[in-house]
């Protein structure tokens, strides 16, 4: 990950310093500061929630009060559609301010209205979601036209001096010629690509077109085939992520590396599994049984390989193993022989269904708070 210096030299001091104290720490805060989107993407569990909750924002307070709880280096913004928020252009620069990296999340139908909002900064990217070329993307998004609306948002951004990335997540149908014929745009554009398999949310619409792990590996071994082991196009993600990706790493989860702070607190145990909400980040630090999660251990986690679980074990290898890392940058990933033994996942726990108990005490808790607004709302929808 190319980032510029002043932000590369304050994360790698900090992920140093912390592998040296030991514990578990946060690498990136994942910030959910509203779950109401101008979309509503078939693969994605984060909108299936009633009006009331989707009107709920986080204010800017409390925005940066999380980043001050966990003291992650590096907070990515998602939702949801961050532009939506009013406060947006507020939260960015006083996470700026306090000299952490900013990575906001799009879709990129706000962007060209709302781009004056916002100045470049070595400490600031726009990651654009892009799951593909046009058929592809519009697909997974469920709406046409919107790649072509991305790509010139893309550009735009570049040329007004913005450091631009893209958010890809592959789901199961998708052809790996495709795909890297779209990662070879990719790099003609001048963009780095934040890559990961879809996580099968438990409320997504679409249930089957998400990958399972032994059809991830062989999908991205032949994608990474066509690239040269990946060296052709440019990543975000870490080499050992993307060695563990094609199979060639057997990786526990690190659930904590990217805690998930959204509307109604800070999520048990992660960003992709809700079992529940805590106030504090001690809380959920403290009061998570971490070893009933992760694959092999929990039904929810048995297919996950996705970057926001599996890039924060990586990150930890490459500080104990750095000599691994930088052998995989130079070669590329190995895209045929033996892969590395995988996670038994017969002895995993029984899902738990928690969703309908959360949306009911949320509920409750909007109606408390003011009676005549909720009133207002449930009878607009």
């Amino acid at each position: 990950m190319t980032l510029p210096l002043p932000a590369l030299a304050r994360i790698g001091a900090y992920t140093l310093k912390k592998h040296i104290s030991g514990g578990k720490y946060p690498l990136v805060l994942m910030l959910e500061p509203l779950l109401r989107c101008n979309l509503a993407c078939p693969g994605c569990g984060k909108i299936d929630y009633p009006d009331p909750i989707l009107n709920q924002r986080m204010s800017y307070d409390e925005c940066m009060d999380a980043i001050d709880e966990c003291g992650a280096p590096a907070v990515s913004i998602a939702g949801g559609e961050p532009l939506l928020h009013r406060d947006m252009p507020k939260i960015v620069e006083g996470y700026i301010a306090k000299k952490k990296f900013v990575i906001l999340c799009t879709n990129a139908l706000l962007l060209k209205k709302k781009i004056k909002d916002y100045k470049p900064s070595p400490f600031f990217t726009w990651s654009i979601h892009l799951d593909g070329d046009k058929q592809m993307h519009d697909h997974a998004v469920d709406q046409d036209g919107t790649y072509e609306v991305a790509i010139e948002a893309i550009e735009m951004a570049k040329a007004a001096g913005f450091r631009v990335q893209i958010n890809c997540t592959v789901f199961d149908g998708a052809e790996p010629q495709r795909l890297a014929s779209f990662f070879d745009k990719m790099k003609e554009l001048g963009v780095e690509i934040t890559l990961s398999p879809g996580y099968s949310y438990e409320r997504a619409a679409d249930q089957e077109h998400f990958l399972t792990r032994e059809r991830t590996k062989n999908f991205f071994r032949d994608v990474f085939k066509l690239g040269d082991g990946g060296k052709a196009w440019d990543f975000t993600n870490s080499p050992l992520f993307l060695d563990f990706l094609a199979g060639n790493r057997s990786y526990e989860c690190t659930p904590w590396s990217m805690p998930l702070r959204t509307v109604f607190g800070w999520q048990k145990p992660c960003y992709l599994v809700g079992e529940g909400y805590v106030q504090t980040f001690a809380e959920l630090m403290e009061g998570t049984d971490w070893d009933q999660y992760g694959v092999g251990k929990y039904e929810k986690c048995s297919n996950c390989m996705v970057h926001c679980g599996f890039e924060g074990t990586a990150a930890s290898e490459s500080i104990r193993n750095p000599l691994a890392m930088f052998n995989i940058g130079r070669k590329g990933v190995r895209t045929d022989g033996p892969m590395a033994a995988d996670i038994d996942i017969s002895k995993a726990r029984k899902a738990e269904d928690v969703h309908s108990t959360h949306v009911e005490r949320e509920l409750a808790k909007i109606k408390a708070a003011d009676p005549e607004g909720f009133k207002r709302v449930q009878r607009a929808a």
